[in-house]
């Protein structure tokens, strides 16, 4: 994005929904104006299951980021998320007309429209075509064939896709607050852009979103992502299973998960205690803190050994130097990190937001990587106010899309 702007986004997720307000000044730099969230309704696992009650969801938190900015929202980048959300690679080849046999810009445009003939059930739709790398002539690890001169073009890619009918009824609850849709990013990709830095992206690094109810998934290996999945598990299933092991309600579970929560049972004092409002008891259970560690742990392992799982199906497999980056609600619990470290065998961290100005003491939380995400997509990948409008249909031609993700691997 070239100049001056101010723009939006909407993290629709399953415990909450996020709208920001933001301004770039052109040169790349966030600076966030307004925050709003509002508790998510009618969604499960990332997908509306009630039109209604998530529509007033997103509102609430529009109006409470248009407040908190003084800006009226009127287009927003919009993420999604989902165990519908799938993703494969792809290859594509084309041969250079005749002539000087130099590639132009419309033979990218060809040979990615070609990586993008794969067969895509009607009721699914395609988010994202990202080239990652170019052969000419059987030239390997091109990133940049214009200007060459060459006879066979080739082209891999990662295309990502979603239901038609999520991705439709998420379309309609933004749109029924007045609110037009600049693109729909998948969240794991929009999570990557404000945590992940460049050279981590280059070396190999994988990158979990814990979220809710869903754990994105994105693999990124010489600077572009290789894989994606979202696994069907979330801080909502942890929550769960401390309700039902202290038999007390799910709110009072997510509040003792919060404030006393830990990954590491072996770091908790055995003799520490804690109080607990259990259901048929008038007085709080007085509970040692390690049994909760202990309930933590299990479910944590469990969702970093699906983790693991999903790298092995990668084909990267030992092959990520920069480790785990851990982001979402749940990479707040202490000890995470370590845990994973323990589990993946791997180098780990908790990603903040980066990257950004004005309420940073907010939006500096692992909580608010894909709505911050969001808006630095916006600015590395177009102008918002200027992108068509998704109304029902496709949002930017594919052309455009992967014309951009082609330009970022550029030098």
């Amino acid at each position: 994005m070239g100049k001056e702007a101010t723009l939006a986004s909407i993290d629709v997720g399953t415990a909450k929904v996020c709208a920001l307000v933001g301004h770039t000044s052109g040169a790349g730099d966030l600076e966030v104006l307004g925050v709003g969230v509002a508790p998510a309704q009618g969604l499960r696992k990332g997908v509306i299951i009630n039109i209604e009650e998530a529509t007033r969801s997103i509102r609430s938190a529009v109006e409470k980021a248009e407040r908190s900015s003084g800006t009226r929202i009127v287009s927003a980048m919009v993420g999604i998320a989902g165990g519908h959300i799938s993703a494969l690679n792809n290859h594509g080849v084309i041969a250079i007309p005749r002539g000087e046999r130099v590639v132009s810009d419309d033979d990218v445009a060809r040979v990615l429209e070609s990586a993008r003939t794969v067969a895509v059930p009607d009721n699914r739709e395609v988010l994202h075509v990202i080239p990652r790398c170019y052969t000419l002539d059987g030239q390997e690890g091109v990133t940049n064939p214009v200007g060459m001169h060459g006879f066979r073009l080739e082209a891999e890619t990662h295309i990502v896709s979603g239901a038609s009918t999520s991705i439709q009824n998420l379309i309609k609850c933004i749109q029924s607050t007045g609110i037009e849709i600049d693109d729909v990013v998948a969240a794991p990709l929009a999570a990557s852009e404000a945590v992940l830095a460049q050279e981590e992206k280059e070396i190999g690094v994988v990158l979990a979103d814990i979220g809710g109810g869903t754990t994105d998934v994105a693999l990124f290996v010489e600077g572009s992502v290789w894989h994606t999945a979202v696994l069907p598990v979330g801080g909502h299933q942890l929550t769960n299973d401390i309700a039902i092991g202290f038999r007390t309600p799910f709110v009072t579970a997510e509040e003792i998960k919060v404030k006393h929560g830990h990954a590491v049972s072996a770091c908790v004092d055995p003799e520490e205690t804690i109080d607990i409002a259990c259901f048929g008891a008038e007085a709080k259970n007085n509970v040692p803190r390690r049994r909760l560690a202990e309930i933590i742990r299990a479910r944590m392992e469990e969702t970093l050994e699906m983790i693991l799982l999903e790298i092995r199906r990668s084909g990267h497999d030992g092959m990520l130097p920069a480790g785990l980056v851990l982001t979402g609600g749940t990479a707040n619990l202490k000890g995470i990190e370590n845990l994973a470290s323990d589990v993946l065998k791997l180098p780990a961290r908790v990603g903040m937001p980066r990257g950004i100005h004005g309420l940073v003491d907010t939006v500096s939380n692992p909580a608010y990587a894909t709505s911050t995400g969001l808006l630095l997509w916006a600015i590395k990948y177009g102008e918002a106010e200027t992108r068509p409008r998704r109304n029902g249909a496709h949002l930017t031609s594919v052309f455009k899309r992967a014309t951009l993700w082609f330009r970022d691997l550029l030098p």
